[in-house]
């Protein structure tokens, strides 16, 4: 409970009256039942704001969120029999950047009000919104009361999937695009049956089905397409190397976005995706086929977050050795630097006999930014040196892997989704698996 500035007004006012007043004999009796009417009418005013009830508040929002999108929460407040005055404060989890909130009201009798604003969350798993914080103004506007409607709820917050729902409309092809990645098509080639259909211009002569050609008395060909059923595994890095931070997300949600459009078009293609974190905190999820395997994803991965350890990439590849036997396709995420060559190079080495192993290196963003930066004073100098030198040793890291024809990208984290699509397309294309 807390008096508003109407009230401190007022009572200044009186004390600095009262003061000249006593200076005046005649004005003190005025002056004194001035000072007793103002204090009756305050605490008339404060029995009439308690005896107020506390309006209906229901909030409508989802109950999953993508981590760095804005989503509408609508909060709608149920007047009583007499006209209120109130500022709204949502409780919803701090960090999370808020526009619209807060909200000043006029609640007339018998309506609902309707409260709209965006929430921005800036970190994956568990959230919980408290009730909603109501300030009430009293009748005469002396007094203010905090309280507390609507009911707690608890949501989660994954990865961001917003892309997969532009997905979902469109054809793996589109989808590929979309995202960026640069698709060479190679007609009537693969490695599984597709169909029959007449010849056209620019097909092999090992396309024509000569026994189909002379019944229909027209060249025939066998058109193929890419094999399905085949085995995804992005592996995860959940160390140190993840913790940087490249723009609103660290390196670790970037990851954790590309993997999800990369399973959800290896899900369109028929194949199966699975999932291996390490290094920090350990999940693992067998490879599943069918959309639904997308939920699955999310549920297994929506609250993992990297730690401050350093990647024993070895001791992964063993495991993974072991969980994953059929072969499949394995896509490591992290972020190398040149003193894990030789782990990692033993790791790989290792999946190598099995699997076929694509490693994403990723680029903070802003080391580009500064070597395209203008040197203008000796600071910068140093820095785009410094700078030139950490790049050139990341660079020789990545060749020393490309040295065992181990496949490395080094990319940032916005380039990561396109550059990991466009890969697991070249080794469908191609027939590596």
């Amino acid at each position: 409970m807390r008096p508003t500035i109407v009230l401190v007004v007022l009572l200044v006012v009186w004390g600095l009256g009262g003061v000249a007043a006593s200076l005046w004999p005649a004005a003190v009796l005025p002056w004194n039942t001035f000072g007793t009417a103002l204090l009756l009418l305050s605490i008339l005013d404060l029995v009439l704001l308690l005896r107020r009830p506390t309006p209906d508040v229901v909030r409508t929002m989802a109950e999953a969120w993508p981590i760095g999108i804005a989503r509408p929460v609508s909060l709608q407040i149920e007047g009583g029999a007499q006209v209120q005055h109130l500022e709204v404060f949502d409780l919803h989890p701090p960090g999370w950047r808020v526009e619209g909130l807060p909200r000043r009201l006029r609640l007339t009798p018998d309506t609902v009000s309707r409260v709209d604003y965006t929430l921005q969350p800036d970190m994956r798993g568990a959230a919980v919104f408290e009730g909603v914080q109501l300030r009430l103004r009293s009748p005469l506007a002396l007094w203010r009361q905090r309280r507390e409607a609507g009911t707690r709820h608890q949501v989660r917050v994954f990865p961001n999937f917003a892309p997969l729902t532009r997905f979902a409309l469109l054809s793996a092809d589109r989808a590929s695009r979309l995202v960026g990645a640069h698709i060479k098509r190679r007609r009537g080639e693969g490695t599984d049956f597709h169909q029959m259909r007449e010849y056209r211009v620019g097909d092999s002569l090992r396309q024509i089905d000569w026994k189909a050609s002379s019944r229909a008395r027209k060249l025939i060909s066998r058109e193929y397409q890419d094999e399905k059923n085949q085995q995804l595994v992005v592996v995860l890095d959940t160390g140190r190397r993840m913790l940087a931070q490249d723009g609103a997300l660290s390196h670790f949600d970037h990851a954790l976005d590309a993997a999800l459009v990369v399973s959800y078009l290896a899900l369109r293609q028929g194949d199966a995706v699975g999932l291996f974190a390490t290094g920090g905190e350990s999940r693992w999820m067998a490879p599943q086929r069918g959309m639904g395997a997308v939920d699955t994803l999310l549920r297994v991965s929506h609250d993992l977050q990297p730690q401050p350890v350093a990647t024993d990439y070895l001791a992964a590849a063993t495991e993974l050795s072991l969980r994953q036997r059929r072969r499949g396709l394995l896509m490591l995420v992290t972020n190398l630097r040149d003193e894990d060559i030789e782990d990692v190079l033993s790791a790989v080495r290792m999946l190598q006999k099995r699997h076929l192993v694509i490693v994403a290196s990723l680029r903070e963003r802003a080391l580009d930014e500064v070597l395209s930066a203008e040197v203008r004073d000796h600071d910068d100098a140093i820095r785009a040196g410094a700078t030139a030198r950490y790049l050139a040793q990341r660079k020789a890291a990545h060749d020393a892997l490309r040295n065992h024809r181990i496949a490395v990208l080094d990319v940032t984290g916005e380039e990561l989704p396109s550059a990991l699509v466009e890969r697991y397309l070249a080794v469908k294309r191609d027939g590596l698996l």
